[in-house]
Parts: structure tokens; C-alpha cells; sequence
């Protein structure tokens, strides 16, 4: 988890080069609201992941001290080894979390957005990891060391960033016959229908040519999921599939039928119910993204407060091991409330109006007692009062219930 944090900094450096590549170019594969969505999905999915790891590493630490085969020895062979091993598994969890509804509940988060670029890599389900981490035991069974483990899986996650942008085309053919690529993995992110669960690799490509599930690309990429969620709030963007597959299997008369919609693939329904979704064609120029406006003087304040709150939450997960359950929790929430009102804003929802009054109160007595120093306290909260004073000038905009406009 270290390296994922550490590696934060150059996440952002290598966002801001392809954003100023971008707007050189005018490809225009950025839009603000969509961006601070997905970074609020990875921000999110960080904050809760502290309370997530011990959890998770419990089991693969459990099983290699009690039940492991062999002592694996710590060397180059081992670390090859292991790193084919991470890959493979990751790729069977990544397919079958297509291939399985209720796992594709843990995954879609991923696939939502509309765009292609580098925030996208870090627009990750919030709940994930407590599925995912399963189908590594086989590994801690087999007696690879839990630390060798979360290494490699850690840099096998920090390879899959630079894959997801459109500024890079085809790279040689040698690797992308080895190599998951930018053309293989944004294949993976399409809702072309001859595209949709292709591509399940981490960092190698060779178990999809191995296993039936490899598409070179072709057709330009339709981006996003057949069923748009078409929200900017994160919390949502996690609960959407969820609320709608258990609203179906509620539907359903049969209990078989309720457990086939668990386990059989996305959009699997009872002819009772009109039987199984399927998607239907698209293209470049005929699919609506979805979207919404909010005053420019918004779109500076959210930009403001999402710095605020990345700032924060860095700072929260390199020394949350100093704070005690209590403490974490806080934090944590009031990150998660944070990244929600941002996403509200975004959509001029009423109740955010509301809420981000009341978070920027709270943070304003809250950060004091946090700092180290007075003066660093009294600067927080003055920046606080400064935010609210900044917010309540836009007031108007939440007067009335409104979900934005497609574009």
C-alpha cells in the first residue's frame, strides 16, 4: 500500500502533463467534472481501504503461516515467479468480475466513466479489494512470503496507470503481444459490443490470448458502461448497480431464478422479467455522454476543496497508524462527506446546500484540534470560513432540485 501512496505525487505530475497535452492538442479527452469524479473514486477507495487491509491481508498471512506447502526461497526466480502468479489470478478475479453479476457489482465503478485518460486509472470501486483478495490465497498456499506478495501486487496495480490514456498509440509489436498497452486495455474500457469482456490482463496480455478472451483494436472506443449511471457522487457511483441488481432479484418469483441473477453474468434476467439485457450498437457519434453546468466560480470552488481534501487525505493515510480507531473514523468521514458534496455540487443537488455548510462549520472547529501548531490550525480554519463565505455566494444555485443536463 506504501508505494501506492508515495506514488501519488507522480500520478498527479503525469495527469497534469497529459491535461496540458490535451489542451495543446484540443483532443479534448478531459472534462472537469468527470475528472474529480474519478480522482474522488480513488481517494475514496484509498480512505477506506485503512480499515480494509488488515482485514484482507488477515487471511493470505493466516493461510501462509499454518497451511503452506513449501518455504519458498526469497530470490530473482521467486520474484518472476510471483509476479506471473499475481498476474494470473488477477486476471481470472477480473474476468469472472465481468462474468459474474454480483462480482461486477465490485468492479463497475471502474468502467463508468465516459473518458479515456489517466484519472481514470484511479476511479476505483470502494469495496473491491474485499472480494479481489481471495483468489491470491492459492499463493500463500503454495508458501510465496506475504511481504514478496504485497509487493508485487502493489507494483502489478502501479503498472496499470500509464495503460489508461489515448496520448499513446500502438507500441511495437513484440509487446503488445506480451505487454497489456493503452490499445489492448482501452479496448477493455469499451461498450462496443464485439469490445465488452475483452482484455481482463494486469500487466501481461498473454492469459487472454491464452484463454479466448484477447480483441486487437479495431473500431474506434465507445467508452463507459451499457447502462449509464450518469452521477458525479461518488457514494452513488458505488450503491448504483448494487440498488438496481437487488431491486431485480427482488422481482424475481423463483429462488432459482434469484440466485441465477447473483452469478450469472451482468444483466441476466428471468423471461419473466423480460429476459437478458443486451447491449446495442454504438458509435463515436451517435452515444451521449452524460453531463451537467455549474457557474465557473463553482468549478474553482470544488477544484479548491478537492486539493483541500487530497492534501488532507495524503497526509491521513502515511500516519494514520499514529491515530487510534476513533480518530480514523472521523477523518475518514469527513473525507467521504467531502468527496460526496463535491460530486453534489457538480450536479446542483438541494441538499448539498445544505451539507457542505455544515461540513465547512465542523472542519472549522474540527482542523484546530488536529494541527500540531496554533498557527497552523488558525490558518485552516480561516481558510474554512473563506470556502464558506465562497460557497454561500452560489447559494442561488441549489434553491431548486436539479440534476444537471445531458450534453
Amino acid at each position: 500500500m506504501s508505494y501506492i501512496i508515495f506514488a501519488i505525487p507522480v500520478f498527479f505530475l503525469l495527469i497534469t502533463l497529459e491535461l496540458i497535452f490535451d489542451r495543446l492538442k484540443r483532443t479534448e479527452y478531459y472534462r472537469f467534472n468527470d475528472a474529480i469524479t474519478n480522482l474522488s473514486c480513488g481517494l475514496g477507495q484509498q480512505v477506506i481501504g485503512v480499515f480494509l487491509k488488515t482485514f484482507i491481508l488477515f487471511g493470505y498471512i493466516f493461510l501462509y503461516e499454518n497451511f503452506r506447502i513449501y518455504d519458498v526461497p526469497s530470490n530473482i526466480w521467486t520474484w518472476i515467479a510471483l509476479f506471473i502468479g499475481v498476474d494470473f489470478f488477477y486476471y481470472w478475479f477480473h474476468r469472472l468480475a465481468h462474468e459474474i453479476s454480483f462480482l461486477w457489482g465490485t468492479h463497475v465503478v471502474h468502467h463508468q466513466s465516459e473518458e479515456y485518460n489517466l484519472t481514470v486509472a484511479l476511479r476505483q470501486s470502494w469495496v473491491q479489494a474485499a472480494f479481489s483478495w481471495v483468489f491470491y490465497l492459492p499463493l500463500a498456499l503454495i508458501g510465496f512470503d506475504p511481504l514478496i506478495f504485497v509487493s508485487i501486487n502493489s507494483l502489478q496495480t502501479l503498472y496499470q496507470f500509464w495503460i489508461h490514456t489515448k496520448a499513446i498509440d500502438k507500441l511495437p509489436a513484440p509487446l503488445e503481444y506480451v505487454f497489456n498497452t493503452p490499445s489492448h486495455h482501452r479496448v477493455h474500457h469499451a461498450v462496443n459490443p464485439q469490445y465488452i469482456d475483452k482484455n481482463h490482463g494486469g500487466t501481461l496480455i498473454i492469459f487472454d490470448r491464452m484463454f479466448g478472451t484477447f480483441a486487437p483494436e479495431t473500431d474506434p472506443v465507445v467508452y463507459g458502461i451499457t447502462s449509464q449511471a450518469k452521477s458525479w457522487n461518488p457514494l452513488w457511483l458505488n450503491l448504483d448497480y448494487w440498488v438496481w441488481l437487488f431491486s431485480e432479484v427482488n422481482k424475481a418469483s423463483k429462488w432459482s431464478d434469484k440466485v441465477k441473477m447473483l452469478i450469472k453474468e451482468p444483466g441476466w434476467r428471468p423471461e419473466e422479467l423480460g429476459g437478458p439485457l443486451t447491449p446495442g450498437e454504438v458509435s463515436v457519434a451517435s452515444f451521449r455522454k452524460y453531463d451537467t453546468t455549474i457557474p465557473m466560480g463553482l468549478n474553482y470552488y470544488v477544484l479548491l476543496q478537492y486539493i483541500i481534501v487530497t492534501v488532507g487525505a495524503t497526509l491521513f493515510l502515511t500516519i494514520n497508524s499514529q491515530f487510534d480507531l476513533l480518530i480514523k473514523s472521523v477523518i475518514a468521514f469527513m473525507v467521504i462527506i467531502s468527496l460526496i458534496n463535491l460530486g453534489g455540487i457538480f450536479e446542483s443537488k438541494r441538499w448539498v446546500l445544505y451539507l457542505e455548510v455544515l461540513r465547512l462549520v465542523v472542519l472549522t472547529a474540527m482542523l484546530p484540534l488536529l494541527m500540531p501548531q496554533w498557527v497552523l490550525g488558525a490558518l485552516a480554519s480561516a481558510l474554512m470560513v473563506f470556502s464558506l463565505v465562497w460557497f454561500l455566494q452560489y447559494r442561488n444555485q441549489f434553491s431548486v432540485s436539479y440534476s444537471g443536463t445531458a450534453a
